[in-house]
């Protein structure tokens, strides 16, 4: 699992490659990896400086940098698949066209 400092090889990918914006990753049992062009603000609007292209967000709350990873979810024990348990109900209606009530 990457960590901040030990990210994925660019070019290694797919998504990387999209050039209308960010390739967001979720990794089993780990952080939110994402990749792109993109911008981060708090909830105020004001912008934060990843200092990089690529970043981990923190998934698992335990982290001492948030909203960045910083391994945290390793020692905690941390679980959570790469993808959706189940389609979000929006996903599902798209998926099989509207239905009429």
């Amino acid at each position: 699992m990457p960590e901040p400092s030990e990210e994925p090889a660019a070019g290694t990918d797919p998504g990387e490659e999209r050039a209308d914006g960010a390739t967001i990753t979720p990794y089993r049992d780990g952080p939110l990896i994402v990749r792109g062009s993109f911008r981060l603000q708090d909830q105020d609007g004001v912008e934060i400086d990843p200092g990089r292209d690529t970043i981990a967000l923190c998934r698992c709350g335990k982290s001492g940098i948030k909203p960045f990873c910083d391994g945290s979810h390793k020692r905690s024990g941390f679980s959570a698949s790469s993808a959706p348990s189940r389609p979000r109900p929006a996903a599902q209606i798209l998926r099989d066209g509207r239905r009429e009530s």
